[in-house]
This record gives structure tokens, sequence and C-alpha cells, in this order.
């Protein structure tokens, strides 16, 4: 059982370079409608946000972390918590954005400690560094405030997906004692040469590595028994395992507790997916067996929270496989080993090579995956970003290309991944060692000072016409003429089309729509948010933009 306990002020400026030159944006925007009902959730659609719990938004100063050593830049608590990612749930901050699947680093505690190891003092606030599975941190909140952020993200039609850790503990510290030697491992470092130097090592130094590949039952570490029985709940959580292991028949070794305690978090919260971490570095069939418990858990959530979670729902598992990219299909190579992770529990991956892809143009990007998603990746996910919280080389690290950032992630076939602060050009490129550079926390009060100027209209935009057309994401890509696209997704009782235009004129403009829809049918544009009539085929406009999306109003 689960148990609780600035961004830099931005200077945009008329004339921006992008596909659209002259754009002036607010935040203060409500949510777009075409007149239709409402789209169905699909995953393959979805408008996934990424964020770091601790560096988004402080709603509750009672559970700050205040370090007795100071930690290097980047490196220690900003005092972001779960209060803080309820309370932008309810201002609509996620509805304008056109999100539907919040997901946030690992809330379960962290290391107590610090490490010092070549990039200076750093504390665990990412949440990859865990201490015990089955605690919440109190650091970033409680159990209670996980289930009001779930409840109320539920209320505003936002999934909710948990990123989740079993290849690693956290590092060893004076208050953090290192797992027993049945558990974990030291050595030696990986070395990425074939399967074995992948999974049967530990990824840097003092960082523990779980012995997944062991076949020798093991017990609860002491150290874990021990504060259980200081925290009063030393019969319960044993209690709990061994009902798990008598209704599974599993043997008991590490990586089965560790699926156990981490699937109590899908019952507890009612919560929709798993984002799994390090996914390479253990074996696949680990993947599939927690893909398995997850489905149990799931179900009972289900029946937990029928107000909440829709009886036909499925929980998703997304992995991230370092390194693969969309382009190889559904393989990763070792090289001395192909794995398919999409045969063993994972329903999406993410994509690494989009950043690299994002360079090219439209027409070509927008085929590239259409062919994909039609070929080699039928029927799987990929799940595209420009950046993240440990990719050194995102697409416009010096964000001088936002506007064609949100253009071309929101637009591409697949899941897009949205890292918290890349609607407003939060800055990458802070005074600051490692991966920690691209953590910079989320300045609120400069968004509000400048919301005149920052551009978040454009990626709103775009977001409201994905998340209300299925087609987007989903569909099959048409070319209809330049830089002039259709999409459509047809299945069951649904027959959605879309058409939208990239770097068109500005001021009049015709607009074909190759056939997708009739002579006479009205259709919405999202992005000037007025309505136009086909006619010989086509729309014409006449407004200030060089982009165009259209779907039809009903």
């Amino acid at each position: 059982m689960v148990k609780g306990n600035r961004f830099v002020s931005l200077q945009y400026f008329l004339g921006l370079v992008g596909m659209v030159a002259v754009i002036t944006c607010t935040p203060k925007l409500n949510s777009v409608s075409a007149g239709k009902e409402k789209t169905p959730f699909l995953w393959s659609n979805s408008t996934i946000y990424f964020l770091l719990t601790d560096r988004f938004f402080n709603a509750d100063v009672t559970n700050d972390y205040k370090p007795e050593v100071i930690p290097a830049p980047l490196r220690g608590f900003h005092g972001g918590d779960i209060k803080g990612i309820t309370k932008k749930i309810k201002t609509g901050y996620f509805t304008k954005l056109g999100v539907d699947v919040i997901w946030m680093t690992p809330l379960t505690e962290n290391i107590s400690g610090y490490v010092d190891e070549g990039t200076g003092v750093s504390f665990g606030f990412h949440g990859y560094w865990t201490k015990d599975w089955t605690s919440i941190d109190n650091r970033l909140g409680s159990s209670s405030d996980i289930r009001e952020m779930v409840k109320t993200a539920h209320e505003n039609g936002i999934k909710i997906m948990m990123d989740v850790v079993i290849n690693h503990t956290g590092p060893v510290t004076p208050l953090d004692p290192l797992w027993p030697k049945e558990w974990v491992r030291t050595t030696p470092r990986c070395v990425y040469k074939d399967y074995t130097s992948t999974i049967s090592c530990t990824l840097v130094d003092n960082l523990p590595d779980i012995l997944t590949e062991s076949t020798s039952e093991v017990k609860v570490p002491d150290h874990i028994q021990q504060k259980w029985k200081e925290e009063g709940r030393f019969e319960e959580e044993m209690f709990s395992l061994d009902m798990f292991f008598k209704r599974t028949g599993y043997p008991k070794l590490p990586y089965y507790y560790i699926i156990k305690w981490i699937v109590d978090l899908i019952e507890e919260f009612g919560i929709d997916g798993f984002r799994v971490d390090t996914v390479k570095h253990v074996e696949e069939f680990i993947w599939k067996a927690l893909k398995k418990e997850a489905k149990i858990a799931f179900e009972r959530a289900k029946k937990k929270f029928p107000a909440e979670l829709d009886k036909d729902a499925v929980f998703y598992m997304l992995g991230e496989v370092y390194g693969y990219n969309a382009n190889n299909g559904k393989i990763y190579d070792f090289p001395d080993k192909k794995v398919d992770y999409f045969s063993n529990g994972f329903d999406g991956l993410i994509n690494f090579g989009f950043t690299n892809d994002a360079h090219l143009s439209y027409k070509d990007l927008f085929a590239k995956y259409a062919g994909l998603k039609s070929g080699s990746l039928k029927d799987v996910d990929v799940i595209h970003y420009i950046s993240s919280h440990d990719d050194g080389n995102p697409f416009d690290k010096k964000r001088e290309k936002i506007l064609e950032s949100g253009t071309k992630l929101l637009l591409t076939p697949g899941v897009a991944q949205i890292y918290y602060g890349d609607e407003v050009a939060r800055p990458l490129t802070a005074q600051a060692n490692g991966d920690a550079v691209l953590r910079t926390a989320f300045d609120w009060k400069s968004l509000e000072e400048n919301d005149k100027m920052i551009c978040l209209d454009h990626w709103q935009k775009l977001g409201q016409f994905r998340k209300n057309n299925l087609a987007v994401g989903a569909g099959s890509h048409v070319e209809i003429a330049g830089n002039i696209f259709g999409r459509v997704y047809k299945k069951g009782k649904i027959n959605n089309k879309v058409v939208f235009g990239i770097d068109l004129p500005k001021g009049e403009k015709k607009i074909p729509v190759g056939g997708l829809f009739k002579e006479g049918d009205i259709l919405y544009d999202y992005y000037s948010k007025g309505k136009v009539r086909v006619e010989e085929g086509m729309v014409k406009m006449n407004n200030p933009f060089s982009l165009v999306l259209l779907a039809k109003s009903e």
C-alpha cells in the first residue's frame, strides 16, 4: 500500500522567424469549440504533457524542502508539488492547451541524502532515485494530494500517467543505505556493447542496479522493514505482500516485489497509465509481467472509481527505450539481440529520432511518419518530442523556432509529448552541469507579466485542433497541394476529416479541400476561429494568418 506522509522572462518581439511572422499571444483563452460533440479519447491521438513535478508549480510552501547543504545549480528541490499540478488543472491551463494526458516524474519516496559525484551536490528532486516504492515523497505532497490530483484530472477529461522505475534504487548516502547484495549490484558499469552489457550493469557509479536476472528468492530488506515499523505500517505492508504472492504464485524475486509495489499505485489512486523508465536495461519479460499485473490492478481501480474510469478504458504503458528510433520499426537492436518491446507489454515507445527528423520540411516530415504509421508501426504508437529532461540535443535548443516546433510536433502523425514549457519557450541553456540545464523551473510570474508577448496562443490553437479531431494524430495522411494536407480517421461510427495548410499567404487565400469535404459544407478554422463554406472544392479566406486548421462544423 502506498502511504502519504522560472523559467527566465521571455523577450519575444514582432517579426518572429517561423511560419507565422507576426503573432500576438495570450494565455487568456477559452477552450475552442467547433460546435461538435465531445471527441472520444484515443491514446493514438493523445497530447501528453510531461512535467517535472518539482519544477512545475509550487502550490504548497509547507512542504518546501530546505537542505542544510546548498545544492549545485538546478540540482536541488525548487518547491513544485502535486498540489501545483492540481491547481493548474483547475485553472484550465492543460485544457486550453489541448492536453489530454499528464505525465509527471516519479512521486515515490526518493533518497533522503545527497550525492556529489562530478556534477555538484545533487538531491533526488527528479524522482528517479527511489528509496521506498511504498511511500510518497513528502517533499512533493501526500497520498491524499495524489488522489485529489487524479480526481480533478478525470473531472476535466485528462488522464494521469505516472513515471515508474524498476531498474535501479537511489544512490547510497549516509542517510540511504545500500540495498542487500541479494537485491542489487554496484558493478560493472554499462558499456552497451550487447544485450548483457546493457542490462546486467549499473548505469552510473553509485546507482545500485536491481538484480532482475536473479532466480533466488529474497526477503524485504531489513532497512525497509525497520522503516515500515517506525512508520507504524509493517504488518499492513507484509500482509499485502503475502496476499500478492499467494494470488499470483510468483516467486519472491526482487522485480516481483517492485512490480507489486508499482501496481499498487493504480488501484490506490485510479491512474490511467505508466511511463516506464530505463526499459532497455531490464529483461523484456519483466515488462510483460508488469503489464499483466497493471491490467489486473486497473480493472480493480475501475470498480473502485466507476464515476471516473470508463468501463471500456484500457491501461496504457509507454516505454523509454533510450535511443529507440521509430525509423527502425518495432525493433530495438542491441545488436546481438533484437527486441520487440511492443510485444512485451508496451503500447507505445518514445521516439528519440523525432528531434532530428523535425529538421525536415513539413511535407517530408508528415509523409515519413504517415508511411511508418501505415507500415512497420501499424497498430502501435510512437511518441514524439522536441525536448525532454535528459536529451541534450533537442530540436531548437536556443528556442528560436518556437512556432515551427509547435506546428511540427502537434501536426505530425502519432502521439505528441510536450515537455513542460515547450509552449512558452522555457530556456534549455541554463548555467548548470549535465542534464540539469534542461530542468529549469517554470516561471509562472514571468508568464503572467508577459501575457501579451508569450507564444502560447499558437500552441493552444494547434492543441485544440488536435484534441477535437482524431484524424490529426491517428488518421491516414493525404497530400492535397503544396503545404496543404488532409487527414482521415474512420472507425465504427466515427468519420473525422481535417484539412490544414502551412506557410500560406497572409490575407486572401484559397485552400483546396482535396475532395474530403462536400460542396456547401461549413468548416471551422481553429486558427482564425472563423467559419467558411466549401465552394467549388475549396474555401476562400482573408485573415492575417499563414496557418489554417479546418474541420467540419456540425
